[in-house]
């Protein structure tokens, strides 16, 4: 396994041991042991998955505590544009974003610690997008920042993307009260 760190502290880019041959391919997608060596000594309570067409974006959304979320997240079928938006206020990169395509095809991981907004867009029809999550999803904790916010200017690599309601309605980063 290879790790690499991002500009953002904490945020980093797995590159999993792939072991190919004729009948395809094979690689642990998780093991607890082999992460806490690298840093990640997290509980995982919930795995999600979503499948999206393409331009589906969703996101950035974030949970509060006692719910506050670290992600493990990949790609089983297809590719997306990965975003973290590091929202700790005491970060010396707050408000700072970093990007990343995951896909089945590189089989990148991004770990996202608590103390991220996150999201992404979906570069391929039927894109299969899987995470572990540190904690379990809670409404009421719930957070988020619209996905267009000219103070972040996020690239999301496709123009006019397709967004839930909710989404839609994320406050402005100037306007989010972060809890980190």
């Amino acid at each position: 396994m290879k790790v690499s760190t991002t500009p953002l502290a904490g945020l980093l880019i797995i590159e999993p041991t792939i072991w190919r041959d004729d009948r395809g391919y094979f690689f642990e997608s998780y093991n607890r042991e082999t992460y806490k060596k690298i840093g990640i000594d997290a509980e995982f309570l919930q795995d999600n998955q979503s499948s999206s067409k393409r331009g589906t974006l969703r996101g950035l959304h974030c949970q509060k505590a006692p719910y506050e979320q670290g992600k493990l997240v990949r790609v089983v079928k297809g590719k997306v544009w990965d975003v973290a938006v590091d929202a700790r206020k005491n970060s010396a990169t707050y408000g700072q974003h970093h990007g990343l395509e995951l896909s089945a095809e590189n089989q990148l991981q991004y770990w996202i610690p608590p103390g991220f907004l996150h999201g992404f867009i979906t570069l391929e029809d039927d894109t299969i997008f899987a995470y572990k999550c540190t904690n379990v999803y809670n409404k009421e904790s719930e957070m988020g920042v619209i996905w267009n916010d000219e103070q972040l200017a996020i690239d999301w690599q496709m123009d006019n993307p397709i967004i839930s309601e909710k989404d839609k309605n994320l406050p402005k980063f100037s306007e989010f009260e972060s809890p980190f």
